[in-house]
């Protein structure tokens, strides 16, 4: 493995956002769900995102809960591809000044080979790649590729982990540490417990590489809550819920900027 001299633009870019004060907000967006697609990534960036994660949909994806799948069953459905999405991403990369990061699964990287896959999506603006199917030690079919084209992986910490686990992947992982709130699939819950609290002490005592929480987060108050410990939250079902149930980009970023203002409140 060759390491990277230091922090990629994902990274630098989260770590000046935290060291200004700011609880980092990361919504995500299925790519190709429909036409609107890119307005919805747009308008959340202008409702106070610092990144947006967007989805790259696959047919059988295995860390995806209901809501996820159904928007990338309907992505799907229109024809949506990785090349039919980057290609939408370049159209719209000068008007977004925020990083991008993929979340996809290694089949579609693998199908399209690990160094074209890369060098793709960093020509269309992507500054980060989440791989949630491939755990740390299996990355060596993708890490120099995504390294050599300039990509961040960043890696998912799961509560089970030991200490010891965590430390080597937080070492590995960049742009930022995912930390998974809950064990199981994605999608929204009432509450996510104490365990993601539990975890985000351990990340943090251990890395100075941003800490962003996902999995669970409903609303504002629950984004704030897990936040606190942590240095920000990655909310995704709660966003394409109201998207399928017809909310349209406006909608969306009233309520990315409902989540921004009450990570705000601190």
């Amino acid at each position: 493995m060759t390491e990277p001299a230091g922090p990629g633009p994902l990274e630098a870019h989260l770590r000046r956002r935290r060291e200004g004060g700011r609880k980092l907000l990361v919504p995500y967006v299925t790519g190709g769900l429909d036409e609107r697609w890119t307005e919805l990534l747009r308008a959340m960036v202008a409702a106070g995102a610092d990144a947006v994660e967007v989805g790259i949909p696959f047919s059988d994806p295995v860390m995806d809960g209901p809501t996820i799948q159904e928007a990338s069953l309907r992505a799907l459905a229109r024809g949506t591809t990785p090349a039919s999405i980057l290609a939408d991403l370049r159209a719209v990369a000068a008007d977004v000044d925020v990083p991008l990061v993929a979340m996809t699964y290694f089949n579609l990287v693998f199908r399209a080979g690990p160094e074209r896959f890369a060098a793709e999506a960093v020509a269309a603006g992507i500054a980060g790649v989440i791989l949630p199917d491939v755990p740390m030690e299996e990355l060596g079919e993708w890490e120099p590729a995504g390294q050599a084209a300039g990509l961040e992986t960043v890696l998912l910490a799961s509560p089970l982990s030991s200490d010891e686990r965590l430390a080597l992947l937080c070492d590995r992982s960049q742009g930022f540490v995912y930390g998974v709130n809950l064990l199981g699939v994605t999608g929204e819950r009432a509450s996510v417990g104490g365990a993601a609290g539990v975890l985000a002490k351990r990340l943090k005592a251990i890395t100075d590489t941003p800490v962003i929480m996902g999995f669970g987060v409903s609303d504002g108050e629950q984004a704030r809550a897990i936040a606190a410990p942590a240095d920000g939250v990655v909310v995704a079902s709660a966003i394409m819920r109201r998207v399928l149930d017809g909310a349209g980009p406006e909608e969306a970023a009233t309520f990315v900027a409902d989540l921004r203002a009450a990570l705000d409140r601190g």
